[in-house]
C-alpha cells in the first residue's frame, strides 16, 4: 500500500501524522517536544525515531514509507534551502537533505503557513480549488499563496509574508519585525488588542470592556453583542485584511481565501464579513469577487499540507 509522513514543526511541539498513500486521513496523528537546537543531531533524530516507532507500533514495516514532508516555522525557498529559522533558532540548511537521510525517502520543505495553505487547498476548506489564499490569525499573522495547487514560495522563501504587508504607512508604533504599519499590528489576536487599548485610551467609543485582562475573544464576544468600541475594533481588522486581501486579488487573482488561527473560531458575521466589506471597495474593477471560508483543518493543517508536499514527490 505505502504510506507517506506530515510533519509539521513548531517551537514546543512537533506535530506528526502518517498517511496512507492515496488516503485523505492519517492512520495515526501524534505529537513530540521540540528538542532545543543545541541538540541540533537530537532535533532530527528524535523525529525519525518517532516515525518509526510509529510504524513499529502500528505494525508496519519501514519500507512501506515512501516519502515524507516537513514544514518549518521559518522562510524556505522553493529549491528548499532554509537561511535560518529565528524562532527555533536554527542555522542555514537544507532540511528535507538532512531528515530524508535519516528516513532513506525524499523528504519535501516548505514554510509553515505555506503548508497550512496546502493542507486547506487538498483536504480542507479549499478542496476544489487551485488558486487560493490563506491567513492564519493568532498571536501573528501568517500567511500562504497557492497557485495551480502548488505553493508559491519564491526565490528567497518570503512569499506568502502577509502580515508584514504595509498596510498603514503613516503608523508610528514599530512591529515585532521593526518596520512600522504592518498587517499583523492591526489583524492579529495582538493587533485586536492594540486597536482596542489605543481606543480605551482615546475615550471617545463608549464600551463595556476595560483594559486589564482585554483579550480578542473579549473584544469579539463584546462585538457580538453589539458593543461600539468591539464593533469599531473588528472594522478596523477588517478594513486592514481586506485591504491585504485585495493586493493580493489583484495580483494573483485566487478563486478562494482561508481565514484560520484562532481567532477564525470567532465565526463568518464577525471574521468573514467585515474582510468582505472592504474587499470589494478596494476592488472595483473586478465584478467577481474570490469566496471568503473559514478554515476547517485547524492546528492539523501544517500536516495534512505536509503530506501533500510529501505526496507530490512521487505522484
Amino acid at each position: 500500500m505505502g504510506y507517506i509522513v506530515g510533519i509539521d514543526v513548531g517551537g514546543t511541539t512537533i506535530k506528526l501524522g502518517i498517511f496512507p498513500k492515496d488516503g485523505e486521513k492519517p492512520v495515526a496523528a501524534w505529537e513530540i517536544p521540540t528538542k532545543k537546537m543545541d541538540e541540533i543531531d537530537l532535533f532530527w533524530t528524535s523525529i525519525r525515531d518517532a516515525i518509526f516507532e510509529k510504524f513499529e507500533e502500528l505494525g508496519l514495516e519501514r519500507s512501506e514509507l515512501l516519502s515524507a514532508g516537513i514544514s518549518l516555522p521559518g522562510p524556505i525557498r522553493e529549491d528548499g534551502f532554509l537561511p535560518k529559522c529565528v524562532n527555533l533558532g536554527m542555522g542555514a540548511c537544507v532540511p528535507g537533505k538532512i531528515l530524508g537521510e535519516l528516513l532513506g525517502v525524499p523528504v519535501a520543505a516548505g514554510n509553515d503557513a505555506n503548508a497550512a495553505a496546502l493542507g486547506e487547498v487538498k483536504y480542507g476548506a479549499a478542496k476544489g480549488y487551485d488558486n487560493a489564499v490563506l491567513f492564519t490569525l493568532g498571536t501573528g499573522l501568517g500567511g500562504g499563496i497557492i497557485e495551480n495547487g502548488r505553493i508559491i514560495a519564491g526565490n528567497r522563501g518570503v512569499a506568502g509574508e502577509v502580515g508584514h504587508f504595509v498596510v498603514n504607512p503613516d503608523e508610528t508604533e514599530p512591529c515585532n519585525c521593526g518596520n512600522y504599519g504592518c498587517l499583523e499590528q492591526y489583524s492579529s489576536a495582538t493587533g485586536m488588542v492594540r486597536t482596542a487599548k489605543r481606543l480605551l485610551k482615546e475615550g471617545k467609543i463608549p464600551t463595556k470592556l476595560q483594559e486589564e485582562g482585554i483579550s480578542a475573544k473579549l473584544i469579539c464576544d463584546a462585538a457580538r453583542e453589539g458593543d461600539p468600541l468591539g464593533l469599531e475594533v473588528i472594522d478596523t481588522y477588517g478594513k486592514y485584511l481586506g485591504l491585504a486581501l485585495a493586493h493580493i486579488f489583484l495580483t494573483t487573482d485566487p478563486d478562494i481565501c482561508v481565514i484560520g488561527g484562532g481567532v477564525s473560531r470567532a465565526g463568518e458575521e464577525l471574521i468573514v464579513k467585515p474582510v468582505e466589506k472592504y474587499l470589494n471597495k478596494y476592488t472595483h474593477i473586478a465584478n467577481e469577487k474570490c469566496r471568503i471560508v473559514i478554515a476547517t483543518l485547524g492546528n492539523d493543517a501544517g500536516i495534512y499540507g505536509s503530506a501533500a508536499m510529501a505526496k507530490a514527490l512521487i505522484d
